[in-house]
């Protein structure tokens, strides 16, 4: 069975609470990511990804001049929804339907190691390995 570690994007980026969410979505465009973890004292408190900046702030009509004022900290999602590195790929899909999410923290000894989206989890279809 495929475990999230074998999936997992290892490159876990972040931004510091503060951060307007407009800053956010330019390191998401850079990094060709479609999530960021927020920080608060050096410790991860949330997630921002491209659908919360879409649904809270485009949709919300928080648009235009003030998306430059609205900060991630307002649209994250909190607690991060994680799990175990050793896992098998089932078992992350069931927690994305459980939490209505597309992205998951892989954890090792309760630090976060990467990051698991739905996407990732049919890279194992396109490459028949599933």
């Amino acid at each position: 069975m495929v475990q999230a570690r074998e999936l997992m994007k290892q490159d876990v980026v972040s931004v510091q609470t503060g951060t307007p969410v407009v800053d956010a979505a330019k390191v998401m465009r850079e990094r060709k990511i479609g999530s960021v973890f927020v920080k608060q004292n050096g410790r991860i408190v949330g997630i921002v990804t491209e659908p919360d900046i879409v649904r809270k702030v485009i949709g919300a009509g928080q648009g235009g001049y003030s998306i430059y004022f609205v900060p991630v900290e307002e649209i994250m999602s909190s607690p991060v929804i994680g799990i175990d590195e050793h896992r098998p790929i089932t078992e992350a899909a069931d927690l994305m339907e459980k939490h209505q999410t597309r992205h998951l923290a892989v954890m090792k000894a309760g630090a976060i190691v990467g990051v698991l989206s739905v996407r990732d989890l049919l890279r194992p279809i396109s490459i028949d390995e599933f």
